[in-house]
């Protein structure tokens, strides 16, 4: 990564950039959320106030200043992508059976699960019907496919829930459609509105490619060291037999007892309350976090050698600064 003696800002100074910008977002959000069905505004309003960062509209919001994009079409557009994330956001809860999201509690525990699956389906709609209204029929084709391939990457995980011969190949391909393909289009989507060559386009795709990879590294290893500025417990993924790199690790690099474990722990869901101590001992055992991290260190340089092709600037270096940012939420 190319850090030396570079200084990045902080994911306050990243908002002042874009602060106004946000504003108008964050309204068209209200805007599109209506209030026609009060359960609907009611719990669309707790998962979009409990905590998020708007990542995701912001690396919309940044490439756009990034491609010196000169209109206004870029701000529903990032509330698109807000929505389609809010939605996902949504489902796995219900997936996971998940009762706290960065501390709060989620939707589906207060709402029930019926509820939340149906306010995420408004939310995709919703964002389909920003999608449309742009007019951009590739906009269309990059936000669209995004929406699939989430979808693709969500079943695919489901079939990996417990099973230790889970693949680091298939838990990659899990990660890049969960997550990075969302981060890809909200980047990409600016190249396309600023009527960039299809270079600048490409490199914009793969910043976003590349950060959300190493989001979502370092979001499964700190399952395993926890953060409570996150909200994030220990263990988590554990508990529900989830299958990621930490333990795919573990797993391969385990003698026979220790594969014993993990097979009575993630396949059969059979735990006691020593269990994760051991895990987290295996962990440590054999430097599963390090090496993932190490992983999602190698993804963020990656990300910011995409934009190389760009000269500096402030939104550059917010963009290169959310990559760090991304990666040292484990210190």
């Amino acid at each position: 990564m190319n850090s030396i003696n570079k200084i990045y800002l902080n994911i306050a100074q990243i908002q002042e950039i874009v602060s106004n910008d946000l504003k108008k977002v964050n309204s068209i959000i209200i805007e599109n959320i209506g209030n026609e069905v009060p359960m609907i505004s009611e719990l669309s309003s707790h998962i979009l106030a409990s905590g998020g960062k708007r990542i995701r509209p912001m690396i919309t919001l940044l490439t756009s200043k990034l491609c010196n994009y000169k209109g206004d079409n870029h701000l529903p557009l990032a509330a698109c992508i807000e929505f389609i994330h809010t939605a996902t956001l949504l489902h796995d809860d219900v997936i996971d059976e998940s009762k706290l999201r960065r501390g709060v509690a989620t939707a589906n525990d207060i709402f029930g699960n019926k509820t939340s699956v149906l306010v995420g389906d408004f939310l995709f709609s919703r964002s389909f019907e920003l999608m449309v209204a742009n007019g951009s029929k590739r906009i269309l084709e990059v936000l669209s496919s995004a929406s699939s391939t989430i979808a693709k990457g969500e079943v695919l995980q489901l079939t990996t829930v417990n099973d230790c011969n889970t693949s680091r190949e298939t838990y990659m391909r899990i990660i890049s459609s969960k997550t990075a393909s969302l981060f890809a289009a909200a980047s990409e989507i600016s190249g396309i509105l600023a009527e960039k060559e299809n270079n600048v386009k490409n490199a914009l795709s793969t910043y976003g490619e590349k950060l959300g990879i190493a989001f979502q590294l370092t979001d499964d290893a700190l399952d395993y060291i926890g953060s409570e500025n996150l909200g994030k417990e220990i263990g988590d993924d554990f508990k529900e037999g989830k299958i990621t790199l930490p333990v795919i690790i573990c797993i391969e690099k385990s003698d026979n007892d220790e594969k014993i474990f993990w097979k009575k722990t993630i396949e059969d869901l059979n735990q006691t309350d020593l269990d994760l101590g051991k895990a987290l001992a295996l962990i440590k055992k054999y430097n599963a976090i390090e090496e993932t991290i190490s992983l999602a260190n190698q993804f963020a340089s990656e990300a910011i050698d995409a934009l190389g092709t760009f000269p500096h600037s402030e939104a550059k270096l917010a963009l290169e600064s959310l990559a760090q940012i991304a990666v040292n939420r484990t210190q």
